[in-house]
């Protein structure tokens, strides 16, 4: 697993969102971004992360940040996770790991002791110049936000 780390460029990249739309990094160049990965649209660690997120949206977007959500889930489970949840940031469809593997987060992981892989749970801040500021490898899934504004 080559996970992006602080002070990397990050490689441009494609991808739909939840609606079919398709989303550019480059569309957030001048833009502080978070991207925030999860293993699995509406299982309950992921479900918490990002209804934190989206609890404290304001307050990121205040400090001038934009976020995207990104797992291999399917545009329509993206769009039934984002409207449950009424989510007011992008969900990426990276069916095919594109965004996955460009920031390096899929990989081995143990679950009640098997060996399997996947996405791995991270978030990276990424500057206006597109580079890494900042990468949580520990997500706290019920306080994320506060990891970002700390």
């Amino acid at each position: 697993m080559n996970t992006l780390k602080e002070g990397d460029k990050v490689p441009a990249f494609s991808v739909k969102d939840q609606d079919g739309n398709i989303i550019n990094l480059t569309d957030y160049s001048g833009k502080k971004l978070i991207v925030f990965f999860y293993p699995k649209a509406s299982t309950p660690g992921c479900t918490a992360e990002a209804c934190n997120l989206r609890d404290n949206y304001t307050e990121l977007q205040a400090q001038g940040y934009e976020l995207l959500g990104v797992s291999a889930d399917s545009e329509k489970r993206q769009t039934n996770f984002r409207n449950k949840y009424e989510f007011p940031y992008p969900l990426l469809a990276d069916e095919d790991h594109t965004v996955i593997n460009t920031f390096g987060v899929w990989g081995p992981k143990k679950f009640m002791g098997k060996e399997y892989d996947g996405i791995h749970r991270k978030t990276f801040v990424i500057n206006e110049e597109g580079v890494v500021t900042k990468v949580i490898d520990k997500v706290k899934t019920k306080d994320h936000a506060a990891q970002l504004l700390a």
